[in-house]
């Protein structure tokens, strides 16, 4: 099923047997989230994925993958969305972050980095995709400007998501480079323990106003809120990896394994436990 809107297209895939190997590519940025079932992703640059639900993948205009599909059965459908987005519509938005909350110069503007992105997505994500399909599939008076902002919200999510991951790999590569880096730097050194604002506005050059500011423009929310963010993430690759959860709960700081799993749950839709089984079985 398919359903167009303004500068974005919207479609609903269900695959009711096994196959392998097949061909996905679009002329426009490809957002594709798993609703149920699990799909293994191949690129032409030999990367390799399981994409299961709570997840998204992102595919760079004009950018060639093939895509298995293992579990995939007549009573058991595995179910994807995807919503192919304009790509002037990602520079407008990009345009739009960059007078509102600009990156320092030395970093560039903001853009569209031309990869492949696969990620969990937080609650915020997974409900918005699920708002766009209730918009998408109704015919309400005013669902074009109700697609427009749905599509600009994902957009920016997806800028985000990418700028992060751009800042915190080049901090960890110049860690010297600016005073943000060198935040970014000690925050990845000392995740397990609790942060001290005065200590990272020394770090950073900035008064304390001035680091929020600069902070919140780069990364979209406060640096406590991102240095859970990273934690998680961090506490999941761990997980993966099939270290004990109890193990990795306090290593990254958290008190009470009960706490850490609750904020794992809100993070990645499911439990430490899970997550782990998920990992061991693919």
């Amino acid at each position: 099923m398919t359903f167009a809107g303004p500068e974005a297209e919207l479609s609903i895939y269900d695959t009711f047997e096994q196959a392998s190997r097949v061909a996905l590519k679009s002329d426009q940025l490809l957002f594709c989230g798993m609703v149920t079932g699990k799909k293994v992703m191949h690129s032409v640059d030999d990367y390799e994925a399981a994409f299961y639900p709570h997840e998204s993948f992102i595919m760079a205009p004009n950018q060639a993958v093939e895509i298995d599909f293992p579990e995939a059965k007549i009573h058991q459908p595995t179910t994807c969305l995807a919503i192919e987005i304009a790509t002037d519509k990602v520079k407008q938005v990009a345009e739009q972050l960059q007078m509102r909350a600009p990156l320092e110069k030395s970093y560039g503007d903001w853009q569209y980095r031309q990869s492949v992105v696969h990620t969990h997505h937080n609650q915020q994500t997974q409900a918005l995709l699920e708002r766009m399909v209730q918009i998408f599939t109704e015919n309400e008076q005013d669902r074009s400007c109700l697609i427009d902002l749905a599509i600009s919200e994902l957009v920016i999510r997806l800028l985000r998501f990418q700028t992060r991951d751009f800042l915190l790999l080049h901090s960890e590569q110049n860690p010297e480079f600016n005073g943000l880096n060198s935040v970014l730097q000690y925050m990845r050194n000392h995740l397990h323990e609790a942060l001290d604002i005065d200590v990272l506005c020394r770090l950073a050059c900035m008064s304390r106003s001035k680091f929020f500011s600069q902070f919140k423009n780069h990364f979209g929310c406060t640096p406590m809120a991102f240095q859970q963010q990273i934690r998680l993430k961090q506490a999941a690759k761990l997980i993966a990896q099939g270290q004990q959860i109890t193990q990795v709960c306090f290593s990254l700081g958290y008190h009470s394994a009960s706490h850490f799993s609750r904020l794992f749950k809100q993070y990645y839709g499911m439990s430490p436990t899970d997550y782990k089984q998920r990992h061991l079985n693919s």
